[in-house]
């Protein structure tokens, strides 16, 4: 886990699988990843080392429906549906040992977010699942009556935890990790951008609600600077337009205006969707 730390930046940058297949343990390869199957469990441990869910194009289907429940906690299906499975076996051992894991999340063909440590804090027989728990560090226990505010606190941070880096990581895979608006290439200096909130009707966490902003350019969007019409068109305010200032007002802002954006993903199915530009957009106007 450490070293997926420095790899990921914290676990904020994305892998793909033959990155994550570099990791060497004693001066030999070590898989932390099974890239056939959805649970790693080594033949020299006792229990699961990590769990996997593919990657799943917006309005696709992954072979199994792994979800959060509205206890904020992960359930991630059996492999099968034998109990026994030497698969299930090893994420029931690292339950009963409270065990951490490494969840490897798929946010694009053959790129992997993993968060850890998360933890198998129960099972669920009848539904063939398992409960995670990848906000509290193992401690909750799913059949104690937990207060509704810790409930809705478990479901915030499972929500800013899981969520959120995963919308980001799929974002900056799609837009190879470059501002939409200016091609500036550096991670650390970049958002994934909603372009409807999702506070807002609409503001699902999807690529196609998703650009890959610089923070300039990001802010400049939700303070309503900038617009990006529904053919790709940036926009400026008009009162900036004729504003004089320093070479960001001129060269980040101004000379962006009636520009096309810089990046887009290859992939045409997840380009922004025009309709909810079209909705952005008619609150840039509006503004």
């Amino acid at each position: 886990m450490a070293w997926l730390a420095l790899r990921t930046n914290d676990g904020t940058d994305p892998l793909s699988s033959s990155e994550v297949a570099e990791f060497t343990f004693r001066g030999e390869r070590f898989p932390l990843m099974d890239m056939q199957r959805g649970i790693r469990k080594p033949a020299v441990l006792d229990a699961a080392l990590s769990f996997r869910t593919v990657y799943r194009p917006d309005g696709a289907i992954r072979p199994y429906d792994d979800a959060v429940g509205s206890d904020g906690l992960i359930r991630y299906k059996y492999r099968g549906t034998d109990p026994q499975h030497p698969e299930n076996r090893g994420l029931r051992v690292a339950m009963e040992r409270r065990l951490p894991l490494i969840w490897f999340f798929g946010v694009g063909p053959g790129v992997y977010l993993p968060t850890f440590p998360v933890f198998i804090v129960g099972e669920e027989p009848k539904q063939l699942q398992f409960s995670v728990d990848a906000v509290s560090g193992g401690s909750l226990n799913p059949e104690s009556p937990l207060e509704e505010t810790l409930r809705r606190y478990i479901t915030v941070e499972t929500k800013r935890r899981l969520h959120q880096p995963i919308f980001r990581a799929t974002v900056m895979r799609a837009y190879d990790t470059r501002c939409a608006v200016c091609a500036l290439g550096h991670s650390s200096l970049l958002d994934a951008a909603h372009i409807v909130p999702d506070r807002e009707e609409g503001g699902v966490a999807a690529v196609r609600n998703g650009l890959a902003l610089c923070k300039i350019h990001h802010a400049a969007l939700d303070a309503r600077i900038l617009g990006v019409r529904p053919d790709y068109v940036v926009q400026i305010r008009a009162d900036l337009l004729d504003e004089i200032d320093g070479p960001m007002l001129k060269h980040g802002l101004q000379e962006r205006h009636g520009q096309p954006l810089m990046v887009l993903p290859r992939s045409h199915r997840e380009r922004p969707d025009p309709l909810l530009l079209e909705q952005s957009y008619a609150n840039f106007r509006a503004s």
